[in-house]
Order: structure tokens, then sequence, then C-alpha cells
């Protein structure tokens, strides 16, 4: 039986800050906004499973210090801020590739696509973000799970995990809904235009920060 009793101060501060992270829009909404609108609920929750996994990822690496290594070693906070910008500029030219030629939404569509692609979509977007390693830094910070061994561990990772793909899930759900979308085959040449010229400003912030 694991006693969590002493660890659960720690857990609640830390499960807030992810709540109120998990839940604030940003890259990875964005990603999911355009996923749900234009091709449905179901790939817009494999991406939200990707960037849950991707943020479990991240909660490993600062578990065992990865993330103290990063925070420490300039040149690879760089190097991830490079990878960050570049994969933001990828999705910002597929949005504007389909603002100028917008493909024909059809229910087949969704079903025709890799459930992978979108788990990795989901799942590189979140690793590649140092804002999110930066934001796992600070959880790790509270110490939610020292001196819990890997029991306690293993169990606020999995918490860690369920917020991440609730919070992401609740925005597929709600973006793939029927008026959202009707909204969106409506709209969506403008939709895309906004979206790709978010996740442009998302790549210069990202690879301009100093921080």
């Amino acid at each position: 039986m694991i006693d969590l009793t002493p660890h659960l101060p720690g857990f609640l501060a830390a499960y807030a800050i992810l709540l109120v992270g998990a839940s604030s829009p940003g890259p990875s909404v964005a990603m999911i906004l355009g996923i749900a609108m234009g091709q449905g609920r179901g790939p817009a929750l494999v991406a939200s499973a990707g960037v849950a996994s991707g943020s479990i990822v991240l909660n490993l690496g600062t578990l065992v210090g990865v993330g103290l290594i990063l925070s420490q070693a300039a040149w690879a906070m760089t190097v991830l801020r490079v990878i960050g910008a570049a994969y933001l500029l990828y999705l910002a030219h597929g949005a504007f590739r389909r603002a100028l030629n917008p493909p024909v939404l059809r229910p087949q569509d969704a079903a025709g696509r890799s459930t992978l692609r979108h788990f990795a979509r989901g799942f590189t977007l979140q690793v590649t973000n140092p804002k999110a390693i930066a934001f796992w830094l600070a959880i790790a910070a509270i110490g939610a799970t020292e001196g819990g061994g890997p029991a306690v561990a293993a169990l606020f990772v999995l918490g860690a995990f369920l917020i991440s793909f609730l919070c992401h899930g609740a925005w597929a759900v709600a973006l793939s809904a029927a008026p959202v979308r009707a909204a969106y085959a409506a709209r969506r040449r403008w939709i895309e235009a906004v979206l790709g010229a978010f996740f442009v400003f998302a790549a210069w912030k990202l690879a301009t920060s100093e921080n």
C-alpha cells in the first residue's frame, strides 16, 4: 500500500500548475483546433494523446535530472529552440497551404489519414517546445515526488498524463462539434491563415527568446 499523504500537498500544487498550463491556448491547442475543425474529433483526440505523451517524456526527463542539465546548458536550449521553431514553421506552411488551396472536406478524409501521423504531430510539437520544458522544470522544483520512490513517481506521472490528455481532449471535443466545424467550413481560408500567422509568430518568439 502506497502512502501518498506526505506527498499530497506537492501533488496538488504540481497538478494545479499543470491544469492551468494544459488548459491555456498555445501552439498545441492551435494545432488541435486545425485538426478538429478540418478532420474531426477522432484525429484531434489522437493528437491530444500525442501531446500528453510528449508531456510525460518531459515529466520523466525532469524526474531523472535531464531537465536540470538543459536548464544549465545554454547550447542545449538553443538547439531545442531551433528545432521547435522549425517545426512550428512546418505547421505554418501546412496552414497557409490549406488557406490558399483548401481541400474538400468529406467524412472519409479523417479515416484515411494515419493515426500515427496525428499522434506524432502532437508528440513532436510538445517535446520540441522549450517553454513546455521550462514549465516542467517549474513543476519539478516543487519536489512532489521527492523521497517517494518509484511507485510514487509512477503515480505522479500517470496523473500528469491524465490531466494533460483530458485538458487537450476537452479542446478537441469542443472544437470538433458540428456547429464549430460548420463555421470552420464557411471561413476556413481565414481560419487557416490566422493559424499559419500564429505559428509563424510563435516560431519567431521561440527562436528569439533568450530564456
